[in-house]
């Protein structure tokens, strides 16, 4: 399949409109919490897929389950990277510029550029949440897959309910990157993963649940969404 078709595929219906808001973001570890204004966006409707993938970069990476399955075993720098390809793919403005630092800190995002990006951890949080203000947005069961329904392994997207904007695995099945330092006077370059996934318990599956990691660190439970700013 072209990248165009399996794009097609991949964004059915179509990239979601988020509308403009506000998110209170907190820190469960400092106890402290700050007010985030987002502006309107679009969004994925579910995590970047093998099928997608393999079609931008030619290969998914090893390990990788069925076509339709999140990919996983993706760091944040391959992700950027992934954008910026799929952006040029696609003839549009990618939004990525970067250099050699092996930390990422020297990437540097175009927040106007018409191309693919990674989500801001207050625009990830704002579109999981879709208005609502509870742990999560509907049932464990029913909107996620956990550990406690995975069956230990991961599924294909778009498999439980969506939230009430339309958006497929917010929650579970895979965590996934934004493009926000966690905290950098304190961990460095480490990067912000948002969600649960099919491995985590219920503390885990939750909209306000913040990890992180170092920019080059691929697992098997952590894959990204696509977004792009309007």
């Amino acid at each position: 399949m072209t990248i165009e078709s399996v794009l097609r595929l991949e964004m059915a219906p179509g990239m979601i409109e988020i509308p403009a808001g506000a998110i209170i973001l907190r820190d469960e570890g400092t106890k402290t919490g700050w007010k985030v204004e987002v502006e309107a966006f679009r969004l994925a409707p579910h995590p970047v897929t093998c099928e997608l993938y393999q079609a931008v970069r030619g290969e998914a990476p090893v390990g990788s389950a069925g076509p339709r399955t999140p990919v996983t075993e993706i760091s944040w720098m391959e992700a950027v990277r992934f954008c910026n390809l799929l952006s040029q793919a696609m003839s549009l403005e990618p939004c990525y510029s970067m250099g050699d630092d092996p930390d990422g800190q020297d990437v540097v995002c175009d927040w106007d550029a018409d191309g693919f990006r990674l989500p801001s951890e207050a625009e990830w949080e704002h579109a999981c949440r879709a208005g609502t203000s509870g742990v999560r947005y509907g049932e464990l069961d029913e909107i996620a897959w956990h550990r406690g329904n995975s069956g230990g392994e991961l599924h294909d997207v778009a498999t439980r309910a969506p939230n009430a904007w339309g958006l497929y695995d917010m929650i579970g099945n895979v965590w996934e990157w934004c493009w926000d330092l966690y905290d950098p006077g304190v961990y460095g370059p480490y990067r912000v993963f948002r969600g649960g996934g099919a491995y985590d318990r219920p503390r885990g599956c939750r909209a306000s649940c913040r990890r992180k990691s170092h920019p080059t660190f691929r697992i098997d439970d952590l894959g990204f969404r696509l977004a792009r700013s309007l």
